[in-house]
């Protein structure tokens, strides 16, 4: 007990620190502190320390100089690198979705986006269609009509069809640049003109896809009668959207040379294609 005593006490008794001039044995500075005040006071000082070296690392510039740190340049290089990755992936989605919309135009299908998902919140199969007698009456009537009607023949306006017999609108007025050419892959005729001319479409029709790619800029598809479908490429804007009616002679778009690939001025990249084969336009066309 005796010995525990003794530990006690000297953690509360008291110590003095003091400094004295050498030369005339003034004392200048003088402090008293037991063994746990010192204690206390340095481990308030250690805490302190480190607070005060953390903030400094983590709110100044201080942390640039840590070795294996990334200073500001190189983390503003890091962002923009990523910036520019997401850009080009976004860049590729739209490139693979419009060449998967050609092909399903040129196969005959209908694109991505114009195919019409069905209701599954509704409940059909309960529907019961009934004729009315008024239908009745205007079947046979129209039905009757048309029994002497010469003007269409019996398989159908498409049917027999020539494109000999179609007269197509010539799309821009210019120097043929760039003619059809199938053994190099170039199933299109470019047709330089004026910049910022009109682009307008050859036949009656519905826009099928509209869209901007890396390769050829800004792209607008028409779908036509008889299975025949057009193609412009390189346009500086596009004045209609997909799902839009047009119609012969109408403008769709505006003469550029959008694109980084396969384009050097103003000039319309026209292409022709028939139950998905491709046309020479030069040869239904007078540009």
């Amino acid at each position: 007990m005796p010995t525990a005593d003794k530990k006690k006490s000297s953690w509360r008794d008291k110590f003095r620190f003091a400094v004295f001039n050498d030369t005339t044995y003034e004392e200048v500075w003088r402090i008293r502190l037991s063994k746990s005040a010192a204690f206390l006071a340095l481990s308030v000082a250690i805490f302190c320390i480190i607070g005060i070296t953390t903030s400094l690392i983590a709110f100044t510039n201080l942390r640039e100089f840590i070795p294996g740190y990334p200073d500001v340049t190189l983390r503003r290089t890091i962002i923009m690198n990523a910036l520019m990755l997401d850009s080009l992936e976004h860049e590729l989605e739209i490139r693979d979705k419009y060449f998967l919309d050609l092909n399903n135009v040129i196969s005959g299908r209908q694109p991505i986006d114009r195919v019409a998902m069905r209701d599954s919140t509704r409940d059909y199969s309960n529907i019961v269609f009934q004729r009315s007698v008024e239908d009745s009456i205007l079947r046979a009537r129209v039905e009757h009509e048309e029994q002497y009607n010469v003007t269409q023949s019996a398989g159908g306006p498409e049917r027999g069809t020539s494109l000999a017999n179609i007269h197509f609108f010539p799309p821009v007025k210019g120097i043929v640049s760039g003619n059809f050419d199938p053994r190099t892959r170039h199933f299109a005729t470019d047709i330089v003109t004026l910049s910022k001319a009109v682009v307008s479409s050859t036949l009656d029709g519905t826009v099928i896809m509209t869209g901007w790619t890396m390769e050829t800029g800004f792209v607008i598809m028409i779908q036509h009668s008889n299975n025949i479908v057009s193609v412009y490429k390189h346009n500086a804007r596009l004045l209609k959207e997909m799902g839009d009616r047009v119609w012969a002679g109408e403008a769709i778009a505006i003469v550029g040379d959008s694109g980084e690939l396969y384009t050097s001025g103003p000039h319309l990249h026209f292409e022709l294609w028939h139950n998905g084969e491709p046309l020479d336009p030069t040869q239904y066309i007078f540009f």
